[in-house]
């Protein structure tokens, strides 16, 4: 909760070999996942997006509480010390807060590394494998699209090849007017 950084690993044995920017990406979607989160509030990166979206409430929040690169280990060195984010605000799927078996909020788990839905799914299954769940459980802050779910303020646009719990949702729409 106090933004150390505990764990963290990569998806090649080699961590030259994976995006440094994701590196900064997992440990902002972490840091926001655990920032605007409480014991009574779950609030992953993806319910964030529309609120952060030009014209809604927290449109420019991001602007609020930028990422120090400093705090960035060299993509050869896997931690150097106490390792500490600092700041960082992600508004798309990949962060989810981390809860003990008490119902208290303990941190956030960032994932980076693919489409920011993938991310998404990623992230609430480790945390579901690691039995630290919100209370209301691994879904109370899962994230919606309005083609699948009908609208709502956490609507999160789709992705390339989107899945959500084991089932396929849809397409991002196809880019149009270049």
């Amino acid at each position: 909760r106090d933004g150390e950084v505990c764990a963290f690993t990569t998806s090649t044995a080699a961590p030259t070999q994976v995006w440094p920017g994701s590196q900064a990406i997992a440990k902002s979607k972490a840091y926001t996942a655990n920032a605007f989160s409480l014991d009574t509030l779950a609030l992953s990166t993806a319910r964030l997006y529309t609120f952060t979206q030009p014209g809604h409430s927290l449109w420019s929040l991001g602007q609020s509480n930028t990422f120090n690169p400093s705090f960035l280990a060299p993509p050869r060195e896997q931690r150097t010390g106490e390792e500490r984010i600092a700041g960082g605000l992600i508004f798309f799927g990949g962060g989810v807060p981390l809860y003990n078996s008490n119902g208290k909020i303990i941190g956030g788990l960032g994932v980076s590394g693919d489409t920011s839905c993938a991310d998404h799914e990623i992230a609430k299954r480790v945390r579901n494998l690691a039995g630290l769940n919100p209370p209301g459980g691994p879904l109370v802050d899962d994230i919606t699209y309005s083609s699948a779910d009908g609208s709502s303020v956490f609507t999160h646009p789709l992705c390339v090849n989107t899945w959500r719990n084991g089932k396929f949702i849809g397409e991002e729409p196809a880019a149009s007017g270049y």
